[in-house]
């Protein structure tokens, strides 16, 4: 009997690979979504669009730059946002959610707010005007329902890796104050949005993620809005941490939401049939501990394909981190992400 069920087991998970859809299975996991970046440049590609449309597998999408700084307040107090408008166009068009991506983070800015030398009030309140104003236009576009508020990474990557506070800009001329003042202005503008602290090698436990962990306790004990944690995940093959779920688990305690926000493992290439099959596992573990945890509320990749990853630009010699290839073809990473959903 026991033999009969593993059969029966193995021959439904083979027919789930077949017919499975990356967020069809992550809301019947109970998530909100499964998802994915874009940017403005790849919807020319009318097959890479085809794909972005179908909402079977992405239910989400988050702008990769055209939210950020530089290209919604180029000049002080001068803003645009054609490149974001674009891009909730496109998700409006498909009945997809929003995240916005970020108000305050120390790259990718003008000129004019390294370069200003403003004294603390000054800063404070470029700032407050900044994440009001952008959030403020996008309030009420980003979401379909009250359960599937839109979500603001308000705050993009404070800390080193040591868990101590970045020294930028903003750390250098205001201390931490930067922080609650631009929640306090997302909050204002958009009472209904989750705002988020979104960092990278915060994955598993350490001092980094102690350093979240405080940074949220002192927010909330001081009144301050904070609704979630982004964990990005831009991992490596075979360097997943082991402490990943509890982790997670140890976010979601603190009384906040977690999501995992820009998926991505990368290995040095070239692809083998060796490291595909551990990026497979590596996918299905991420999914798996979102999956254990019900504060987990969804996952976006950081890019669905090889052809518009951000990494082999970035990191020389490593690549093939999405779970599609540059021809668009599905990789064994998907059958990871399916596995992940249904385990």
């Amino acid at each position: 009997m026991a033999k009969t069920a593993t059969i029966i087991a193995t021959l439904l998970l083979n027919v789930s690979f077949s017919v499975a859809q990356l967020n069809t299975l992550a809301q019947a996991a109970g998530k909100l979504y499964f998802g994915t970046a874009t940017d403005n440049p790849e919807l020319t590609d009318l097959p890479y669009v085809a794909q972005l449309e179908n909402t079977a597998d992405f239910h989400q999408l988050t702008p990769a730059n055209s939210m950020k700084w530089d290209a919604t307040e180029p000049t002080r107090g001068v803003f645009t946002f054609a490149g974001g408008d674009q891009i909730v166009a496109q998700a409006q068009a498909n009945g997809q959610i929003m995240r916005g991506h970020n108000c305050v983070w120390h790259n990718q800015l003008p000129d004019w707010v390294e370069a200003g030398d403003f004294d603390n009030a000054t800063l404070l309140s470029i700032i407050e005007n900044h994440c009001g104003t952008l959030v403020g236009h996008y309030a009420g576009q980003m979401y379909l329902a009250e359960s599937q508020k839109d979500a603001w990474d308000v705050i993009n990557e404070p800390f080193n890796d040591d868990g101590t506070f970045a020294q930028d800009v903003f750390f250098n001329t205001t201390g931490t104050s930067y922080i609650p003042t631009a929640l306090r202005a997302a909050r204002a503008a958009d009472p209904n949005a989750k705002l988020y602290i979104n960092d990278f090698n915060i994955e598993g436990t350490g001092a980094k993620s102690t350093g979240m962990a405080n940074l949220v306790k002192q927010l909330k004990a001081e009144g301050v809005p904070i609704d979630g944690i982004g964990i990005q995940s831009h991992l490596i093959v075979g360097e997943v941490p082991t402490t990943l779920q509890q982790n997670i688990q140890d976010f979601v305690d603190l009384g906040v939401e977690v999501a995992i926000t820009e998926l991505d493992i990368r290995m040095t290439l070239p692809y083998t049939p060796i490291l595909a099959a551990q990026q497979t596992e590596d996918y299905r573990t991420v999914i798996s501990a979102c999956k254990a945890v019900a504060g987990c509320i969804g996952v976006t990749v950081w890019d669905w394909t090889d052809k518009f990853s951000w990494v082999p630009g970035t990191f020389a010699g490593q690549g093939a981190a999405c779970p599609w290839d540059v021809n668009l073809d599905k990789k064994p990473a998907y059958e990871g992400i399916v596995e992940g959903w249904l385990s």
